[in-house]
């Protein structure tokens, strides 16, 4: 498996993304977090809104290259096609104007997740800030996470697996800290617009003081 970052996509030369196999393109989803959370700088929404606006321009440039995208692929989605579209349209409004372009455009989306495992990741999440005194409760429930998150990211790799097909191009729009090994036989490229630098350095500063 290759993967590449891209940010300046024209980087890469159009015969690259003319070669055949599977292709995959990786977004990073980022916190939906306010402008008055406690904190939070004041102009965090306007640098989520410019990531986003750079994805949806380095997404465009790559149709120019490779051509149809086949699958979209999202995380927390159990359901494919117009349900699933729906999801996301509740859950994440910037990913789903990009979604739902392609879709438009003759992609499919495909159902991602396996909703008990992410119910028992979102469980698991509830306890560890639940403020534990137990050390040994917090190392259970800690380890107990990291295995349903594991299990989580097992089952979209397997699903990619199943429905991605020879010769097809996809995007995904995943956690940034997800541990998904994905089949060796696609090629990933990573969506990376500069400012994704300056958000995580946000979003790292402020956590650290939360």
């Amino acid at each position: 498996m290759v993967k590449k970052a891209i940010g300046r996509i024209e980087k890469l030369p159009v015969e690259h993304f003319k070669k055949p196999g599977k292709k995959l393109y990786l977004v990073p989803l980022l916190p939906i977090a306010e402008s008055h959370e406690k904190g939070l700088p004041k102009d965090y929404p306007a640098k989520l809104e410019a990531y986003w606006k750079e994805v949806s321009l380095r997404l465009d440039d790559l149709g120019s290259k490779v051509g149809k995208i086949h699958k979209i692929y999202h995380e927390l989605i159990n359901e494919k096609g117009e349900k699933g579209l729906k999801r996301i349209k509740k859950l994440n409004g910037k990913s789903y104007r990009i979604v739902k372009r392609y879709v438009e455009k003759g992609a499919e989306l495909q159902a991602t997740e396996d909703m008990n495992l992410v119910r028992e990741s979102m469980d698991w999440i509830r306890c560890l800030t639940a403020n534990l005194q137990s050390e040994k409760a917090l190392s259970k429930v800690s380890q107990f996470y990291v295995e349903a998150m594991q299990k989580r990211d097992e089952f979209v790799a397997k699903r990619i697996n199943e429905t991605l097909k020879e010769n097809e191009s996809g995007i995904i729009f995943i956690r940034e800290n997800n541990s998904i090994e994905f089949p060796s036989d696609i090629e990933i490229f990573r969506v990376h617009p500069p400012v994704l630098d300056d958000i995580r350095r946000y979003l790292r500063d402020f956590y650290s003081k939360s």
